[in-house]
């Protein structure tokens, strides 16, 4: 089984905001793929179902960004998930609005919510990175996360979860072949 996390901070407050971009994402594919809820308390959303007859678990934690990891070890722990099979959504601010990049490990970057799961799980797990842009600033950096996204770079935020939504299954066996096929359908538009 799959883990799959979408990083993002619950409540109203926070919905369309430049850090919930992983839970922006996380809703679309459940929704596509009719996945159920599993699970939902105080501390996270759990949600089971089957992408291409591979069984997967997303979760979206409502400890707050910052807090991420606690939820997120619970459920590694209790399941005995392998960091292979961990994948964690989140926003970007160092790739230019909507810019995707997957890798596995390195550094946090200063993300508060990658930090916690760091020290819940370890660092090896997969990243979907979306990118949000930068303020320009390092201080203005609190304040813009969690901000909404202008019209412009709403619209292309909602195409690449459009994108990858459809494109999703190839996480699993073949993420450079995912990424591609995002440039192309990226391009043409």
């Amino acid at each position: 089984m799959w883990l799959i996390c979408g990083l993002g901070n619950p409540g109203k407050k926070y919905q369309n905001t430049r850090h919930n971009v992983g839970f922006d994402l996380v809703d679309s594919i459940i929704k596509k793929n009719n996945f159920k809820l599993h699970k939902k308390d105080k501390t996270k959303e759990t949600y089971k179902g089957s992408i291409k007859k591979i069984n997967c678990l997303f979760c979206k934690p409502q400890t707050y960004m910052n807090v991420s990891g606690s939820p997120i070890g619970e459920i590694v722990n209790y399941f005995k998930i392998p960091k292979s099979k961990i994948l964690i959504i989140h926003d970007d601010l160092d790739l230019v609005v909507g810019k995707v990049k997957i890798k596995i490990g390195g550094g946090n970057g200063g993300h508060n919510g990658l930090s916690s799961i760091d020290q819940a799980i370890g660092k090896n797990y997969k990243r979907l990175r979306i990118g949000i842009g930068h303020p320009g600033s390092k201080d203005l950096v609190s304040s813009y996360v969690l901000k909404k996204f202008n019209k412009v770079d709403r619209k292309i935020i909602e195409k690449i979860i459009e994108l990858l939504t459809e494109s999703f299954s190839l996480i699993f066996d073949d993420k450079e072949l995912l990424l591609t096929r995002l440039s192309l359908q990226i391009k043409k538009n």
